[in-house]
């Protein structure tokens, strides 16, 4: 049976070693700022064990995974800058915003690098067509996505 004093995302595990480190039951605002701080948008909880899989290193890797941006070297001194963000749930819960928020992370990061964004490429998954929201986040996602790039003269050259 489920504790209900387990925030959803949490694992009996995972509250037990707050509980351990707090020396007692997190309060309702502790609880919510953890559970932020470890998710999967903000910590990678269920996804890190496999990005750790990921080279990282190579002949022409540059600047590998980290806090901003990867550079791989292309040839004749030129380089590009890559990133990859994910606003799944800031998408959900208002999806223009959540999407342009998550270009602007992206471009931030590109330019942290000192590089110049010049494209996006996007990949977007949502539920099957019949779903209510659907057609609802499609449309205000992929307009929040050239909103911001528009903006900012950075087009969206292609996606998924």
């Amino acid at each position: 049976m489920h504790d209900p004093r387990i925030p959803a995302g949490w694992s009996p595990t995972e509250y037990a070693a707050v509980v351990r480190r707090l020396g007692r039951h997190p309060n309702a605002v502790e609880a919510t700022v953890l559970s932020a701080l470890f998710s999967e948008h903000c910590a990678y909880k269920s996804s890190r064990a496999i990005l750790a899989r990921l080279p990282r290193k190579g002949g022409a890797l540059l600047e590998g995974p980290g806090e901003n941006a990867g550079i791989v070297a292309i040839g004749g001194g030129w380089a590009l800058a890559f990133k990859i963000e994910s606003h799944n749930h800031p998408s959900f819960i208002e999806p223009y915003q959540g999407a342009a928020t998550g270009v602007g992370g992206i471009v931030r990061d590109i330019l942290a690098m000192g590089a110049r964004p010049i494209a996006l490429l996007d990949a977007l998954f949502f539920a099957p067509p019949g779903h209510e929201r659907s057609t609802y986040l499609i449309e205000r996602v992929v307009a929040g996505i050239g909103g911001y790039g528009n903006a900012i003269g950075v087009p969206t050259v292609g996606g998924k």
